[in-house]
C-alpha cells in the first residue's frame, strides 16, 4: 500500500464522504487513489479558496472535518484565507497539500526555492492551524493522519494541514502497520462552582444568557434550548449563535453587537447578571467601552481556559465543554422556580419600541430589511443561510426570522468576502435543507466563478445579490471618519449586470429595484428546485443601522449617538 492509497483508505474509514480539490501536479496521485474509493465523492471547484470555504460550511453543519486538497505553491497559498476562516470560527477541517519531492526541498539552504512551485506552506499556516505537519517518513502517515483528525475535533475545533511530498506519496508502507484507527478519548471536565452558578441565577432579577458559537461547536443546541425553557431566562446571541432559538421563541431577544438589534443591546445594559456560553466576547460584540458590564454578576463558561478572562473578569469562571456543563446544570436546576415575569415584560417593551423595521424608514430602491424578512418567511423548510461579508451580512443578521432547524453560516472572525457562494456549495452537498446564499455585489465578484460549479452540479441554491454598486460597509466608514472620500468603494469601483452573468452560466435570473416587486420576486425565487439568482438593487447611500457608536457603551448606537473613537469597520 502506498502513502497515497493509505490516505484514501483513511478518509473512507473516517466516514468522510466529500473531498474538494482543484487539480495540480503535486496532488494528482492523491486524487487518483481517492477516486478509486466508491464511497468518496470528489468535487472539483474552480479556486482553492472555494474548496476551503466549502469544507468550512460542511464543518459548521456537521461538526466533522471534510478534506480539501491543493497542489503546492499557488494552490497551497490560495487555501490560506479559508484556513484562517476555519481557525477563527472553530471549524474542524483537514487540508492536504502536495509538495515537491523531498530531494527538491531547499531545507536550510540559503536560496529562495529549489523545486518548481516549492513553497514552505507549514511556516505560513502554523499560526492559523491547530496542527501543521509535513510527512517526511512514509511510515509516519498512519500516526500523523490519525493525530491530525483527532486534533481537528478535540476541544475547541479547528483546521489542520498535512503537507505530503510527491515521492512520499508514491512510497510503500508496510500493510501490518495499518493498525486499527483509534477513537477519540473524551475527557470530561470536573465542574466546579456549579452550585454557585445556580445561586447567582436564581437570585438575579434580570438575568440574560449570552450565547455564542460554542453552542454549535459542542453539539449542545438541544441542551441549550432545554436550559432556556427550564429557566425562562431571556437570551441574546452573537453572530454565529443567532440561529439557535427560533424567531418566535419568547426567550429570544435578538442579535447583539456592533450592528446588533437595538433592543438586545439595551437589554444587556439593563441586566443584572449575564451568563456567557461559548462566546469570545470580542470587540465586535461589545464595542470598545466595557463599562456597561460593571456591577453585573458575570458567569463565563468556555472550553479554553485562556478565553475565560479575555476582556472581562468574571464573577464565576467555568473551564468546561459546554455539553458537560449544561448536562450537569440541567440535573441540578430541575424543579427550581425562576420568577422573571417583570423582566420579560421589560424586554417585551424594548422589542416593541425598537423593531428592526424602524431602522430604515424610507429608501430609494429596495429596502433590504423588507426583502430579507420576506425571504425568511417564504422559505418554509429548514434553511441554511450562507451569508457573505458586508452590509448585507448585518442586515441579514438583524432581520432574518429563523425557524427551528435553520442555520446561519458566515465568515465571522476572519470576515472574508467571497465566503458565501462556495459555502453554499458545501452546504448543498452536505445537507438536504434549503440552501440560500445572500451576497453583496463586492463579495460576489470574489468567487463568482463558482456559478459554473453550481450549474455543473445542478445544485438547488438560491442566490440573492444585494447590489448597492459599492463596498457599502467601508463606504459608511469613510463617511464617518474620512469626510466621504470614497476611494476604492465608489471611486474606482463598479459592478456588472449580474443577471447577464448568471445567464451566461445558464442560471435563471431576475432583477428588482423597488419594494413592490419583492413579493413576486421571492415567490419566483422558490418556484422550482433549480439554482436561481435574484439581483436586488439597493441605494448606494444606505447605511447599516443601528450601529454601536464606537467608544461608547453598546447600548449607545448610531445614528442617535456619534462615535468618539476610531474603530475598525
Amino acid at each position: 500500500m502506498t502513502v497515497a492509497e493509505y490516505l484514501a483508505y483513511f478518509i473512507e474509514k473516517k466516514g468522510i464522504k466529500n473531498v474538494f480539490q482543484l487539480s495540480g501536479g503535486m496532488i494528482t496521485q492523491l486524487i487518483d487513489k481517492i477516486a478509486e474509493r466508491q464511497s468518496i465523492n470528489i468535487h472539483s471547484l474552480l479556486h482553492e479558496q472555494s474548496c476551503a470555504f466549502a469544507i468550512s460550511a460542511i464543518g459548521r453543519i456537521s461538526n466533522k472535518p471534510s478534506v480539501a486538497l491543493a497542489t503546492s505553491g499557488p494552490g497551497a497559498t490560495n487555501l490560506i484565507t479559508g484556513i484562517g476562516d476555519c481557525y477563527f470560527d472553530s471549524v474542524p477541517a483537514i487540508f492536504i497539500t502536495g509538495q515537491v519531492n523531498t530531494f527538491e526541498i531547499k531545507s536550510d539552504n540559503a536560496i529562495r526555492q529549489l523545486g518548481f512551485q516549492e513553497t514552505d506552506i507549514l511556516s505560513m499556516v502554523k499560526p492559523i492551524t491547530k496542527l501543521a505537519i509535513q510527512i517526511k517518513n512514509p511510515q509516519d502517515i498512519i500516526e500523523q493522519l490519525n493525530l491530525a483528525f483527532l486534533t481537528s475535533i478535540k476541544g475547541r475545533p479547528g483546521p489542520v494541514l498535512i503537507d505530503i511530498p510527491m515521492d512520499i506519496q508514491r512510497s510503500q508502507i508496510k500493510l501490518e502497520d495499518v493498525a486499527t484507527l483509534k477513537s477519540e478519548i473524551k475527557n470530561a471536565h470536573k465542574i466546579e462552582n456549579i452550585d454557585s452558578v445556580i445561586n447567582v441565577l436564581t437570585n438575579s432579577k434580570k438575568p440574560i444568557i449570552w450565547a455564542g458559537n460554542g453552542i454549535h461547536t459542542s453539539n449542545s443546541e438541544d441542551l441549550f434550548r432545554e436550559f432556556v425553557k427550564t429557566t425562562n431566562i431571556p437570551s441574546v446571541f452573537t453572530l454565529h449563535g443567532i440561529d439557535i432559538l427560533s424567531f418566535s421563541d419568547p426567550n429570544r431577544i435578538g442579535f447583539i453587537g456592533s450592528y446588533g438589534n437595538r433592543a438586545a443591546n439595551k437589554a444587556v445594559k439593563e441586566a443584572d447578571c449575564i451568563i456567557f456560553l461559548g462566546s469570545r466576547i470580542d470587540i465586535r460584540q461589545t464595542g470598545s467601552n466595557m463599562s456597561i458590564f460593571e456591577n453585573k454578576k458575570i458567569i463565563r463558561v468556555d472550553c479554553e481556559e485562556g478565553e475565560l478572562t479575555n476582556r472581562l473578569f468574571p464573577t464565576i469562571m467555568i473551564n468546561s465543554d459546554l455539553k458537560v456543563f449544561l448536562n450537569e446544570l440541567l440535573v441540578k436546576i430541575k424543579g427550581l422556580d425562576f420568577k422573571l415575569d417583570d423582566w420579560h415584560n421589560e424586554i417585551s417593551s424594548l422589542k416593541k419600541d425598537f423593531p428592526i423595521e424602524k431602522e430604515i424608514s424610507k429608501t430609494e430602491f429596495v429596502n433590504p430589511i423588507s426583502l430579507l424578512k420576506s425571504i425568511s418567511k417564504e422559505a418554509l423548510r429548514p434553511t441554511i443561510y450562507n451569508i457573505d461579508v458586508g452590509s448585507h451580512q448585518m442586515w441579514a443578521a438583524q432581520s432574518l426570522e429563523f425557524k427551528e432547524g435553520d442555520r446561519f453560516l458566515t465568515s465571522g472572525g476572519m470576515g472574508s468576502m467571497g465566503f458565501a457562494l462556495p459555502a453554499a456549495i458545501g452546504a448543498s452537498i452536505e445537507s438536504k435543507k434549503g440552501i440560500i446564499a445572500i451576497i453583496g455585489d463586492g463579495s460576489f465578484q470574489m468567487n463568482i466563478q463558482e456559478l459554473q460549479t453550481i450549474f455543473r452540479l445542478s445544485l438547488d441554491i438560491k442566490i440573492i445579490v444585494i447590489n448597492n454598486n459599492s463596498l457599502g460597509m467601508i463606504r459608511q466608514f469613510q463617511d464617518t471618519y474620512f469626510e466621504s472620500r470614497y476611494i476604492g468603494t465608489k471611486w474606482g469601483y463598479s459592478a456588472p449586470d449580474f443577471c447577464k452573468i448568471a445567464n451566461a452560466y445558464k442560471i435563471n435570473s431576475k432583477k428588482i429595484s423597488n419594494d413592490y416587486e419583492i413579493h413576486d420576486a421571492v415567490k419566483w425565487l422558490f418556484k422550482e428546485a433549480k439554482p436561481r439568482l435574484l439581483e436586488v438593487i439597493v441605494s448606494s447611500e444606505l447605511n447599516v443601522y443601528p450601529k454601536i457608536a464606537f467608544g461608547r457603551t453598546m447600548d449607545q448606537m448610531e445614528p442617535e449617538f456619534s462615535s468618539n473613537q476610531m474603530e475598525s469597520t
